[in-house]
């Protein structure tokens, strides 16, 4: 609701409702679900960019549920959503101390770098609100991954995705994983996929997404198991 300008933050565990929502309240709605929120702009548009990227990872979202599991996966999807922009506003407005200890922590729990002290220790920062390092790619140290993680606001564009593909052969690396939160121009991704490098780009719904996935950051608070008749059970009924 806080996307659709019915609900404001006010302060930490602090939220306001908003004129618009006072207004949808004399409405006295049956319902306020995902899709009565898709009469409000900001949230068409914020669930537009949250699920542009085709490479991002989740289930299939149903646009017309009409089963109890498309409903429930519908809600799920809606969600998810939710929190990964809520991990990625976090994100932004943490420190660079903090912005490092959720890479390295992130990476560890991926199974990079080893042990979180020795990822800690081969991650430093660059001083551009990024962090830079060259951490092992798997528990032996068989190969590395040159990373370069930067907390900015602003698109990173193909000329910094070209500096970090230069800078993986001073490293001594030919993988590189390039981690910002905000996003990556067009140019800066179709820079990465034909060049001979393996290079990853995560951009800042996608890290959100990561952390959701690995438990970096947030807190599993109900589960729902989903059932359905056994027919072979009883078949002999």
């Amino acid at each position: 609701m806080k996307k659709a300008g019915l609900l404001e933050s006010t302060g930490r565990g602090r939220i306001r409702i908003t004129q618009r929502g006072l207004d949808v309240l004399k409405q006295n709605p049956q319902r306020i679900d995902a899709r009565f929120l898709r009469q409000f702009p900001e949230f068409v548009t914020f669930q537009t960019t949250t699920t542009k990227d085709p490479e991002q990872k989740g289930p299939a979202r149903p646009e017309n549920p009409d089963t109890l599991e498309e409903i429930l996966e519908t809600t799920h999807s809606d969600l998810m959503l939710l929190l990964a922009d809520e991990v990625l506003e976090r994100l932004k407005k943490g420190s660079p101390e903090f912005f490092e200890r959720v890479v390295v922590d992130l990476l560890v729990a991926m199974g990079y770098g080893g042990s979180r002290k020795d990822a800690g220790m081969a991650i430093g920062r660059s001083g551009d609100e990024g962090i830079d390092g060259v951490i092992n790619e798997d528990k032996l140290g068989l190969d590395v991954v040159y990373l370069q993680a930067k907390r900015w606001q602003n698109p990173v564009g193909r000329p910094v995705v070209q500096a970090f593909a230069g800078s993986l052969d001073g490293q001594k690396a030919r993988k590189g994983v390039l981690i910002t939160t905000s996003q990556f121009t067009d140019e800066a991704k179709e820079y990465a996929g034909r060049i001979e490098k393996r290079i990853v780009l995560i951009d800042g719904i996608g890290i959100a997404n990561q952390m959701i996935e690995y438990g970096i950051g947030v807190t599993e608070v109900a589960s729902y198991p989903l059932k359905k008749l056994d027919l072979d059970y009883f078949e002999s009924a």
